[in-house]
């Protein structure tokens, strides 16, 4: 687990539906006025360079921020998460790709609170370097499936928490259920964020059904497919994001976006995507 590093895969397509949907989901938690508190359970650097000799090995952002960068026609919910993106670059050009911890202290306000957690000891000093002064803010080396349970509930009873491991570590499916049980035991009320790859393992194809079982107030159920596997099956066929307890407005949303980024970002002619909820 500790050998992963984001900036390999910075920008690219999982990033895009990733970073989309945090927009929306902390947008719409703007409009009360009340504080919230945001939980980055993976954190990663904050930042990445995407001319740096991790971006550029792959090259996968070309096959994603990079393919919306210079169009004119993005739907409302892209143009903002493209729009971050341009924040982080000042002079115009596609150098850097922010990571969840820039977009969220984008949209985050002055009396919301933003926990990240980061246990990669070079990314954890890149996210403390950039981060660890700003007010509101506070940053830990440490596991976040175990750090979770001591950050719900926020005292305001308002919360949203991000939770995209690399799925590369030893029983990174299973924790992932664990630490949402018991997260939800605590504090049932908060949005909580789940990111997976579309990858050939059993335990990518299963996660969402066991996701299910753990949102009784309801859930929402995201997919982007934009490639093939490789000839031995491996490779990122696309990503998803699973929602609890999800904002109302998102599906409609989300279904106004994807035609669109299936269209932009799809690498082969069945591209597509899987929108399905459940309320309560």
């Amino acid at each position: 687990m500790l050998a992963y590093r984001h900036a390999f895969h910075a920008g690219n397509h999982a990033d895009v539906l990733k970073h989309t949907v945090l927009g929306m989901v902390l947008r719409y938690m703007n409009q009360k006025d009340k504080p919230y508190r945001l939980v980055d359970t993976h954190a990663g650097a904050g930042g990445y360079s995407l001319e740096g000799q991790y971006a550029t090995k792959k090259g996968e952002f070309e096959q994603g921020i990079a393919r919306l960068w210079g169009r004119d026609d993005l739907p409302g919910p892209v143009a903002d998460y493209v729009a971050a993106v341009r924040q982080f670059n000042s002079d115009g050009k596609l150098r850097q790709y922010p990571g969840s911890p820039a977009f969220a202290q984008m949209v985050l306000r002055a009396q919301d609170q933003l926990r990240l957690f980061e246990l990669h000891n070079t990314d954890h000093r890149i996210l403390a370097s950039f981060l660890g002064e700003t007010k509101n803010v506070e940053i830990y080396n440490a596991d976040g499936f175990d750090g979770l349970k001591g950050q719900v509930p926020p005292s305001s009873r308002r919360g949203a928490i991000l939770m995209d491991p690399s799925y590369e570590g030893h029983g990174d499916y299973g924790r992932v259920i664990a630490s949402l049980r018991e997260a939800l035991l605590r504090f049932n009320e908060g949005v909580y964020m789940v990111w997976y790859p579309q990858v050939q393992k059993l335990e990518a194809a299963q996660l969402p059904r066991r996701l299910e079982s753990l949102a009784p107030k309801g859930w929402l159920h995201v997919r982007l497919t934009v490639q093939v596997p490789d000839s031995q099956g491996f490779g990122l066929a696309g990503s998803g994001m699973f929602i609890l307890n999800p904002p109302y407005t998102l599906h409609d949303e989300l279904l106004a976006v994807l035609p669109y980024l299936v269209d932009v970002l799809g690498q082969y002619d069945d591209a597509n995507y899987l929108l399905d909820q459940k309320t309560a």
